[in-house]
């Protein structure tokens, strides 16, 4: 075998790679004489079946998986001799020219990860912003609750809906006079000013009594699912059934035993326990971004642009998605268009920090134990059905990709834990709303507020990224949509692969972005149901 260096500038290095033709076929032979005794033929006792009827049957798979199998030990070795650490899988091309018989000629090309400076730590200040949950944000979270848990009570036949009641309609809704298919509903419960339904057919429910009717009418928007009804005036005749008055929803014991807990005072206890884990997440969001920021502002090294582009495209791939939900798609694509650039920059910096963290946690033995990795394991085996989850922890095992991704936000974590016990920490009380403003003002005034891609030991880096935020695509002014979604999807964070052991060279694989489908919207005739108010993006300028 002959290891060439062909390429070695910046980052990129590229080699050939010549496996010799009797190299090959002394593995051949050896394969043939090690499965000799398992071959059966008519004719012939077991075991006795001459080599060359063997080669005539099998040879040209033996000598596929020979091939196979040589060329992955050359481009092992050929790294390792060259003491390289690819920064994404190394490409691996076989000469078209090949033919049996022949020496093997290998193209190898890769961009391998920087030498990164020993990272600066023992400077590091933060400030930890810290909320206090008082009585009133607890008393809110459990009115909360209680409203969550409203019932209705059944109001005198001579009472008129207003706003706030719930009222139980029959209705047929029609166009030009003549009904339209899914036009007509008996016993919908309406709460009036909930927005439920498209706007001003509710509003025109107030004032009514049991047993009344009505003639409702409403323009369907524009941009109604079913297009045949889209813009369209239309009317529904209404019989009201009953009108419900809220009835009062006391936060005392009895409340909390409807809700399976002993007393009003454990309920306050959960609901005080989870604003704390909430404000100690906001807390440390702050923290991580403040820190990320010192880091990124005091290291300034070359980075992969193989894996500047699998990062970038990730990005864009979410933005896409996001633009595909906007009501004014391409707007919002032209938006996206003009900050291009500094979206590839958020991926700069995004690889940056992650081969920062990577150093840091390997210089400082920072890992994930068998223990802690058995655990995230049981936990993402539970979306899973019962009998499925012993096949998932079996692939997770298997595949060292696949736990690489599981084990790294945990792992992400773990550096940051680190740093935060390494930096000097003063405290400071605040608002939950000056948090808030704080972490937004960080969204809005800095580029890549998030950490990066954590690459830990033998990390081959072929592999999504998670971050604390993501960038964001610019809106138009959201118009009223027509449909209740059943979901506001936002794009699902995916995990920073760390501590990756080398996948096999031949094997490529491109990094991948995944993200929630949206929630599909329903286009029912009924009185259509309005979409919220648009949730922001799930992608932040990092």
């Amino acid at each position: 075998m002959q290891i060439v260096e062909t390429l070695n500038e910046g980052l990129k290095r590229a080699y050939t790679i010549t496996i010799a033709a009797k190299d090959l076929e002394a593995r051949v032979d050896a394969e043939v004489k090690k499965i000799a005794p398992q071959v059966r033929m008519p004719g012939f006792r077991p075991g006795k079946v001459p080599a060359n009827l063997i080669r005539k049957m099998h040879g040209e798979s033996i000598h596929a998986d020979a091939l196979n199998s040589t060329i992955q030990e050359s481009v092992d070795k050929a790294i390792r001799e060259n003491n390289l650490r690819p920064a994404i899988q190394p490409s691996v091309d076989l000469d078209e020219g090949y033919a049996a018989g022949k020496d093997a000629e290998i193209k190898l090309s890769l961009e391998v990860l920087p030498q990164v400076p020993a990272p600066s730590i023992d400077q590091i200040t933060l400030e930890r912003l810290t909320v206090e949950p008082g009585e009133a944000a607890v008393t809110e979270a459990l009115q909360r609750i209680a409203d969550g848990q409203k019932s209705y009570e059944t109001a005198a036949k001579s009472y008129k809906a207003k706003d706030g009641d719930q009222v139980l309609i029959d209705f047929e809704g029609k166009v030009d006079g003549v009904p339209f298919e899914g036009g007509k509903g008996e016993g919908m419960a309406v709460v009036i000013g909930s927005g439920q339904l498209i706007p001003g057919f509710e509003d025109q429910l107030v004032g009514l009594k049991a047993n009344d009717e009505a003639v409702i009418k409403v323009t369907f928007p524009a941009e109604y699912g079913a297009k045949d009804l889209a813009g369209k005036d239309a009317t529904f005749d209404i019989v009201v059934g009953e009108v419900k008055k809220p009835g009062e929803t006391k936060l005392d014991d009895d409340f909390a035993k409807s809700l399976g807990l002993e007393s009003l005072e454990q309920l306050t206890g959960l609901i005080k326990g989870q604003l704390e884990q909430e404000l100690g997440g906001l807390t440390r969001t702050h923290m991580k971004r403040r820190l990320l920021d010192q880091l990124a502002a005091s290291h300034d090294f070359e980075v992969p642009p193989s894996m500047v582009e699998a990062e970038f495209e990730q990005i864009w791939a979410q933005l896409q998605q996001e633009a595909s939900q906007e009501e004014d798609v391409e707007a919002a694509k032209a938006e996206m268009e003009k900050d291009r650039e500094e979206y590839r920059s958020i991926a700069v910096r995004r690889v940056r920090l992650g081969l920062l963290l990577s150093e840091i946690g390997q210089a400082n033995g920072v890992e994930v134990s068998q223990q802690e990795m058995n655990m995230l394991v049981a936990q993402a085996a539970q979306q899973y059905r019962q009998e499925d989850r012993q096949r998932f922890a079996e692939y997770i095992q298997k595949d060292p990709m696949a736990a690489a991704q599981l084990r790294a936000p945990l792992y992400e974590d773990k550096v940051v834990d680190f740093l935060f016990d390494k930096a000097t920490i003063t405290e400071r009380t605040v608002t939950r709303e000056e948090l808030e403003a704080a972490i937004e003002a960080e969204e809005d005034g800095t580029v890549g507020a998030s950490g990066g891609h954590v690459h830990g030991p033998d990390c081959d880096h072929d592999h999504d990224h998670a971050h604390d935020e993501k960038p964001k695509a610019k809106k138009a002014a959201p118009k009223k949509a027509a449909v209740k979604k059943d979901a506001d999807a936002e794009a699902a964070p995916e995990a920073d692969a760390a501590e990756k052991p080398a996948k096999k060279a031949p094997a490529k694989k491109a990094a991948a972005a995944k993200t929630e489908e949206p929630a599909a919207e329903t286009a029912e005739a009924k009185p259509a149901a309005k979409k919220a108010a648009p949730k922001k993006a799930a992608a932040k300028k990092a």
